[in-house]
């Protein structure tokens, strides 16, 4: 095994190690053994397992952001940088479980640029430069664009850790969900949201159908409590009549003098 595919492999297993017991509850054997050598080698590679560790959230680090920056840039409609990031961050955790774990841990002195917290800093630091350009072009005051982005990454972060452990539903229905939150609000969620533009217009018709049943049958209901209010009306007319009618002709003999 060449140096470079010694120093490969004692990553892959410094991440798996450090994912499941963390910095502290790993040690420099356990590193060593794993891969089949003696100490000496973890410490000429990275001179310890906090150089190691180091070099694993840097590298985890590095792809996650190289991964949600691409997905926020490889899009023009707003929405579709929304659902992309997301998209790109559930994809992450699913297909590298071990390296978000150690990204979400609390930082360590012994990583260089590395904490989930500067990372999504990082994160927020463009969504905040895409939204301020948004908010100036809807004459909107961009100086609330960093508290937005604060708000979207951090609604989308901790839905991740969330679905770390859970895995349910599908990584494309969660990230749908989120945006359908972060686009529509409360007051305007979709009933099915989806990442394909063609189901949401698909939906939209559905709900639209929908609506217009709705308006319709209550329109029908209206008009049948008119029509039942109409038919009172008229009865208690009739009925008025008759009694008039009544006290008019009554034959009753007037008193003697």
């Amino acid at each position: 095994m060449t140096g470079k595919e010694r120093r490969e492999q004692l990553l892959d297993i410094g991440r798996t190690l450090f994912a499941e017991r963390g910095l502290d509850g790993t040690s420099v054997e356990e590193i060593a053994s794993a891969a089949g050598v003696s100490k000496p080698v973890v410490y000429e590679h990275f001179g310890g397992k906090e150089g190691l560790y180091a070099v694993v959230v840097d590298r985890e680090f590095e792809r996650l952001l190289s991964l949600v920056t691409e997905a926020l840039n490889s899009a023009i409609h707003y929405r579709s940088k929304l659902e992309k990031a997301a998209l790109a961050l559930l994809e992450y955790i699913e297909e590298h479980p071990d390296g978000f774990r150690i990204l979400v841990r609390d930082s360590h002195g012994g990583t260089g640029t590395g904490s989930y917290a500067s990372l999504l800093s990082e994160i927020a630091g463009e969504v905040e430069h895409i939204l301020a350009q948004e908010f100036d072009r809807h004459d909107y005051d961009d100086k609330f664009a960093p508290l937005y982005a604060q708000s979207l990454v951090g609604m989308v972060a901790l839905t991740g850790q969330w679905w770390l452990d859970v895995r349910k539903p599908r990584r494309e229905e969660v990230a749908a969900h989120v945006v359908n939150l972060a686009w529509n609000g409360l007051a305007g969620l979709e009933p099915k949201p989806s990442l394909d533009p063609r189901q949401r217009r698909k939906e939209q018709e559905r709900a639209e159908k929908r609506a217009e049943k709705r308006a319709e049958k209550a329109a029908a209901k209206a008009e049948k409590a008119e029509e039942k209010a109409a038919a009172r009306a008229e009865k208690a007319q009739r009925r008025s009549r008759r009694e008039a009618e009544a006290e008019f002709a009554d034959p009753s003999p007037h008193p003697s003098v």
